[in-house]
């Protein structure tokens, strides 16, 4: 099914309460085409150990509510080890938010950005709570994700109602929040460029175009949520919104290149997932990216281009389960092999980022809101019953339309 049959009808919607919104969310329309004065942003992130002592801990904060003994943790706890029991994220969010800082000023916006993780310190709760302290009290959040689903979008969403809750800052303090950035030009242009000059380079060495996979690897999550990602009032096909949107990126990127390099047409490319993880019963979006690779010698694939695609910066599910375990696959297969880079602190990326607070600043009305795919511009106020985690259920969330 191509993306031309997934654009949601988004302008069908009702109206409905959102809570801790604005007033200009607050009603649940599905874009908010009036100027809202906001008075800080809120960068939301996952968070990462910062040293060896920190790893169980944080990996009991990512699984809280689970069950999960230390023993198996220990198991993903490796991953952490093997680089000195630091996770890059907390670096990258700290650069990125230099850099949307001096965006601001650059561009004469006097706007405060307090960061705040999910898992790790700096906790969202203290980022809220120091926001609060300062009299900033209408936030606009931005989640270092770019996709539809539950652990991308909702569980961010529901992190900004408990800390609003946990706190006592509800009826104090509202959290808007970006739309999802899938389609960006500004989140599209460094994974472009990326593909680009892996197939130049492989074709310019010689090797043919039949002979070259491009692979956009992203986080796998169970099948079960990724049918209940996006707008419940839309058939997605196979994978939910969560992989819509991937595959429509995707085709996206592969046309950016094709129009530089005509003699890439018949440069094939393929969705794949990574990072599984829970019990082997359940059913999680595949094929895997590993799995994929032991299979391309035999489909006479010589050179191969791994994309991050479901990535902003090179955290650990890059590092690993890219950098290490896909890239020693390929070596293994005898694939000549590159991986293209995430977007992190791009100057795009950057000016994208600043570009979407921008358009709630001064409500920039849809047909104006620039887009790569024909499923955006994705909406700024999540739909009612958008991306459930089936495990839990409907927990408050922000930003979006009860449930």
């Amino acid at each position: 099914m191509s993306s031309t049959e997934h654009v949601p009808p988004f302008t069908s919607a009702e109206p409905a309460k959102v809570p801790f919104a604005s007033a200009a969310a607050a009603s649940g329309a599905p874009h908010v085409e009036v100027p809202v004065a906001y008075d800080a942003i809120l960068l939301a992130g996952f968070g990462g150990p910062e040293g060896q002592d920190d790893v169980i801990p944080f990996l009991r904060n990512v699984t809280r509510g689970r069950g999960i003994p230390d023993e198996r943790l220990e198991e993903v706890a490796h991953h952490y080890r093997h680089f000195g029991g630091v996770s890059p994220i907390n670096d990258q969010n700290r650069a990125l938010k230099a850099a949307i800082e001096d965006e601001f000023t650059r561009r004469g916006i006097a706007l405060p950005v307090y960061w705040g993780n999910r898992n790790w310190g700096p906790y969202l709760e203290d980022a809220v709570k120091d926001a609060a302290a300062a009299g900033h009290t209408t936030l606009l959040g931005i989640a270092t994700s770019a996709y539809s689903s539950f652990s991308s979008c909702r569980q961010y969403r529901e992190d900004f109602a408990r800390v609003l809750e946990e706190t006592g800052l509800g009826d104090v303090v509202t959290i808007d929040k970006v739309r999802q950035f899938f389609d960006h030009p500004g989140f599209v242009a460094p994974f472009s460029a990326g593909v680009r000059d892996a197939i130049v380079g492989f074709l310019d060495d010689g090797v043919a175009p039949d002979q070259i996979r491009v692979l956009f690897s992203t986080h796998s999550v169970p099948i079960d949520d990724a049918k209940r990602s996006g707008p419940r009032d839309v058939d997605w096909g196979d994978g939910g919104a969560y992989a819509a949107q991937h595959r429509a990126v995707a085709e996206v990127i592969m046309s950016d290149v094709v129009a530089e390099r005509p003699d890439a047409a018949s440069v094939t490319w393929d969705l794949v997932y990574q990072s599984r993880s829970g019990p082997p019963s359940q059913p999680w979006l595949e094929p895997d990216v590993v799995e994929v690779i032991e299979t391309l010698p035999d489909a006479g694939v010589r050179a191969l281009a791994i994309v991050p695609l479901g990535f902003v910066s090179d955290h650990m599910e890059v590092l690993w389960d890219l950098d290490t375990e896909a890239l020693e696959a390929a070596e293994e297969a005898g694939l000549r092999a590159v991986r293209t880079p995430t977007p992190g602190v791009d100057p795009a990326y950057v000016s994208g980022l600043v570009d979407l607070v921008v358009e709630r600043l001064e409500g920039t009305p849809v047909t104006e809101r620039p887009h790569r795919t024909e499923l955006g511009p994705w909406f700024d106020v999540c739909r009612p019953g958008c991306c459930e985690n089936v495990r839990a259920g409907f927990k408050p969330a922000a930003a979006g339309v009860a449930p």
